[in-house]
């Protein structure tokens, strides 16, 4: 274990090795991040100061948003400064937390969205009971029972990457340290190491997608029996919502669910979870959302001119 102190730095290969290429990607994903905290700290902003923020959708939102901007935070400023410098590297204790913050805030957004839709089906499928069960308690006890989830999901990622020795090579294949390309450096057999990722990256998402799957199902099915205005007005709060978890989870599952190996297709692909879902799920839930932009309306009349 102690020839992991052979490394001190990890050289992060990133998106692309062609320069002109990299100097595109740095005005892209550098305009991808400033929408990305505009919009999640608009969002934030809205619900916080309007009466939104009592009920438990939007409350859940703003930690959404809340989790999206430090989640993509791990990651995004690095890539975009990493592209225009010469050597991308990153210290073997940087790495480390990286893997850790990131999974973690990850690991919160997966119970958020678990949450957001619980809340959903409480309020189509048992409307009466709903302001007992929704209660600011029950949401708080959520948000920090999402906190612990994330931190644990973290933490065994976190164990399983810091115990692993690495004398060499040093070059990761990708923009971000995540468990997989580690698991290529370490000088040892990693094999049983990879189940236990597919069992807490992987499982863990593909039992969550698959129980937000019937809790939708469960949804629709109730709604056959609304009237029209009222179906469409359960249907349009759930379609963005759906819109968010399948961003999320189809490429995350891509990556994790299968055996412990790279792709080069792997890079793409994180940047749906990583970048893109985060920057798109603030226009996802305030577009077709009359509430929301009349909250963010009355907060553009109270800013000073």
């Amino acid at each position: 274990m102690g020839n992991k102190n052979n490394i001190t730095e990890f050289i992060l290969l990133g998106l692309s090795q062609k320069k002109e290429m990299e100097v595109l990607c740095f005005l892209l994903f550098l305009f991808c991040y400033i929408v990305i905290f505009i919009g999640n700290l608009l969002v934030m902003i809205s619900i916080t100061c309007s009466q939104l923020i009592n009920q438990p959708m939007y409350f859940f939102l703003t930690y959404l948003s809340l989790s999206d901007l430090c989640y993509t935070s791990t990651v995004t400023p690095k890539l975009i400064i990493d592209l225009l410098a010469e050597k991308k590297t990153i210290s073997y204790n940087g790495c480390m937390t990286q893997l850790f913050t990131m999974h973690f805030f990850g690991g919160i957004e997966v119970f958020i969205l678990t949450g957001m839709a619980y809340d959903r089906y409480v309020a189509i499928c048992k409307p009466l009971h709903y302001t007992v069960i929704m209660s600011r308690q029950r949401c708080d006890v959520l948000i920090a029972a999402s906190c612990a989830g994330g931190f644990l999901h973290s933490f065994g990622q976190f164990i399983l990457a810091i115990f692993l020795p690495y004398c060499g090579p040093n070059e990761i294949d990708h923009y971000f340290c995540d468990v997989y390309p580690l698991l290529k450096l370490a000088c040892m057999d990693t094999r049983r190491i990879g189940l236990l990722v597919i069992a807490n990256s992987g499982v863990m998402g593909l039992v969550t997608f698959v129980v937000l799957l019937v809790s939708y199902a469960v949804i629709l099915h109730t709604v056959r029996s609304y009237s029209a205005e009222n179906r469409r007005k359960a249907l349009s709060t759930c379609s963005s919502h759906i819109t968010v978890v399948v961003l999320f989870f189809a490429p995350l599952l891509f990556i994790y669910i299968r055996p412990a190996i790279t792709l080069p297709e792997d890079k793409v692909f994180a940047l749906f979870y990583t970048i893109i879902a985060p920057m798109l799920n603030p226009l996802i839930y305030t577009l077709r959302n009359m509430e929301m932009q009349n909250a963010m309306k009355t907060l553009w009349c109270r800013v000073p001119k």
